[in-house]
């Protein structure tokens, strides 16, 4: 097992792209501590590892929250005396054009989407810079070429996609033993069967919960022939 040993935050990880992020580094050898803010989920993903055998720990965590990340960095090390692994997840999708998009969503989408990985990104690599480590920030596809159904979600996820090198750089520049990457999921169906972008579903409740203002009538019509296009284009640009 490639990561035995190894201790692994995952953000997010109630459901979704987190929870199969945290059940595939628990199933490498990590001990995996998967937050969400919905404690309940993520403890239900928790019980699914140990009943597996595998090692798992539930966190309630407010990722947009920046005492909480100072609380749960120095938890886990306190108790494991390293973090290895960090995957900022959690976000979520408003779904809305740049003419009927509000400020209050626009605001929203990047405290979580955004926001929350820079916290998540300097708290991580404050505790690692020492010892070394590996960070991964889950961006979009749509953080690379956009939609016009989702605005805020498209700039929080470029946002999330420059930031990530820019953190790279300057930890390179440092001299920490600090890798720090983005990953850019397409479209893909949730356990539910809805189309989700970069892991978040359009409802807006991947992640962080109860923040959605309903799904745009227009987020499923011949979108994953769209993503498979826009994957052609990424490649080749």
């Amino acid at each position: 097992m490639r990561l035995a040993g190894k201790t692994a935050l995952v953000t997010g990880a109630g459901s979704g792209l987190g929870e199969a992020i945290a059940c595939r580094l628990a199933a490498e050898g990590a001990c995996v501590v998967a937050s969400d803010i919905d404690l309940q989920s993520v403890q239900a993903v928790v019980a699914s590892l140990h009943a597996a055998g595998l090692q798992a720990e539930a966190v309630s965590q407010d990722v947009t929250d920046e005492a909480r990340w100072s609380e749960v960095i120095v938890d886990v090390i306190g108790r494991h005396r390293r973090l290895d692994i960090l995957v900022n997840n959690a976000g979520i999708v408003i779904t809305g054009t740049v003419e009927d998009a509000t400020l209050d969503d626009w605001r929203k989408t990047q405290r979580v989407n955004l926001d929350a990985v820079f916290l998540g990104t300097r708290a991580a690599i404050r505790a690692m810079k020492d010892s070394g480590g590996s960070i991964i920030n889950i961006s979009s596809i749509e953080g690379i070429v956009g939609d016009p159904l989702t605005a805020a979600y498209n700039a929080s996820k470029g946002g999330v996609r420059i930031f990530t090198k820019s953190a790279a750089l300057h930890c390179a520049a440092q001299g920490y033993r600090v890798r720090v990457n983005s990953v850019h999921p397409g479209v893909h169906r949730d356990a539910d069967g809805d189309e989700c972008a970069g892991g978040h579903a359009a409802r807006g409740i991947r992640g962080v919960r109860g923040t959605g203002n309903g799904e745009h009538p227009g987020w499923h019509d011949g979108r994953a022939a769209r993503y498979r296009q826009w994957r052609v284009v990424s490649r080749l640009g």
